[in-house]
């Protein structure tokens, strides 16, 4: 047997050195030595910065920035009044906060309008719905509309019995299987009901757990096709719906909304910036997206993102660090409704694609962090590994592959690498988009060390002698 164990030990001896070797065959990139002191050579600032977000004058203090904020705006859809105010407060407020070049940027976004909005069910009895009519659908008639229901779990299924869908309203009861997946009915719903002659979609909420919760989202409609009203219910019930016609009973249903998509508004992009001593022209950009939906505090989506991305700023400014390119956040504008925000940014700020060092956004939660998603060549990566390797006392520091984020798509195809925020967001999609996202979701713990990983690496990374490379 002891034969048998060193033989079992050289065979994974010589595995293991084989591994090693591919690994050290197929590209994998070493940071040179300067790049590694440089990075070494920050170590007192980065201590200074982790220390004062999570022990000293900083802790808590992001957590508290928002609490004040969504307690005192609430909801902030793009284009509304509410929305409007928020801006004009966040600028006061950074400018307050000592950062630099504070602006806002304008950028027309739908003027989207909710209105009253009901659903009742009728057959085979009388109960009202929770609901939430999806962003940019058009309303009801006035008196609003009444139908038979056609539930369906799936557009094959829809497709499959579309003779039974005209003049009806259609309820898609899909099964949650990822938000990628499962958003498609939310946002093509409308569309694929009309095809075949409904009259208005009923989408199950795009969530893996409800307690009678509806969330809300962005819909679109596609050319050529007429345009009904759509509306989220609650998985709840979506599955009594369908329960009920799998017996054979007759369904039902009163719809009513005002729902109504007046134009476009101006609004506008929140910007501020740390100024660099070197490189000024040359730009580290954190973001996040100051609106929200209708519902909830939008406390969550996404202001714990906007406000980390102020917050590492913010630390900067407060420890007195320059770093040598400028750190700017943006805080944009109109995400829900499709990015109108960074796009219009994007537009006007392309030509200087070549001074973009790295854009970052937090839009997927602000929960216990773990790394940071990367987007850009294999030696930017190892660069910003090396730099992410003072987030390991927190269990922070892994790059993973795969930025990602509707805000700053755009700077990925004109080849400026990015950045995402990584967290242990499980959780995340039980209160997007519905009335659950509130401040109490979120842990003032959890946002400091988001806060922490957000501005050692973008200051790290604006602080380098040299822009990450292409």
């Amino acid at each position: 047997m002891a034969g048998f164990y060193r033989t079992c030990a050289l065979t994974f001896l010589v595995c293991a050195a084989q591994t090693v070797l591919a690994q050290s065959s197929d590209g994998t990139v070493t940071v040179p030595e300067d790049i590694k002191r440089e990075i070494a050579g920050m170590a007192d600032d980065v201590q200074k910065l982790i220390s004062y977000l999570t022990a000293g004058a900083g802790k808590h203090q992001v957590y508290d920035r928002l609490a004040t904020f969504t307690d005192t705006f609430g909801n902030r859809l793009a284009g509304s009044l509410t929305m409007q105010h928020a801006v004009e407060y966040m600028i006061g407020t950074m400018k307050h906060d000592g950062l630099d070049n504070v602006h806002g940027e304008p950028a027309m976004v739908p003027n989207w309008i909710r209105g009253l909005e009901s659903a009742t069910l009728l057959e085979p009895r009388v109960q009202n719905l929770a609901m939430l009519g999806l962003g940019l659908s058009v309303g009801t008639p006035r008196n609003g509309l009444t139908a038979d229901v056609l539930v369906v779990n799936s557009f094959d299924e829809l497709h499959n019995r579309s003779s039974e869908a005209k003049g009806k309203i259609v309820v898609f009861n899909q099964d949650w299987v990822s938000y990628g997946v499962s958003v498609q009915y939310r946002g093509n719903g409308a569309s694929e009901a009309a095809k075949v002659g409904a009259i208005a979609a009923l989408v199950r909420s795009v969530t893996p757990f409800s307690i009678n919760s509806p969330h809300t989202g962005a819909m679109t409609y596609q050319d050529g096709i007429e345009k009904i009203p759509t509306a989220c219910i609650t998985v709840e019930d979506a599955q009594m719906l369908a329960r009920m016609q799998a017996r054979g009973t007759r369904i039902s249903i009163r719809l009513h909304m005002d729902a109504a998509l007046d134009g476009e508004v101006q609004s506008m992009n929140t910007v501020a910036e740390v100024k660099g001593t070197t490189h000024p022209d040359e730009i580290v950009l954190v973001s996040g997206h100051l609106d929200s939906w209708d519902v909830g505090q939008g406390a969550m989506d996404d202001g714990g993102g906007a406000f980390i991305s102020w917050q590492a700023l913010s630390a900067v400014r407060a420890l007195g660090l320059r770093p040598k390119r400028t750190m700017r956040a943006v805080l944009w504008t109109g995400e829900e409704f499709g990015g109108f925000g960074s796009d219009r940014y994007y537009n006007d700020h392309k030509n200087d694609s070549n001074n973009m060092d790295i854009v970052m956004e937090s839009d997927s939660g602000v929960f216990q962090a773990t790394g940071l998603r990367f987007t850009g060549s294999k030696e930017a990566k190892a660069i910003v590994t090396e730099i992410m390797k003072y987030m390991a006392p927190f269990n922070a520091s892994t790059v993973f592959d795969g930025a990602d984020g509707t805000d700053i798509d755009w700077w990925f195809k004109n080849g400026v690498p990015g950045g995402s925020l990584d967290n242990e967001n499980e959780k995340y999609f039980y209160f997007h988009h519905s009335n659950g996202d509130t401040m109490t979701v979120l842990d003032p713990d959890e946002m400091d060390v988001c806060a922490a990983l957000w501005a050692v690496a973008s200051y790290c990374i604006a602080n380098l002698d040299s822009m990450l490379p292409r």
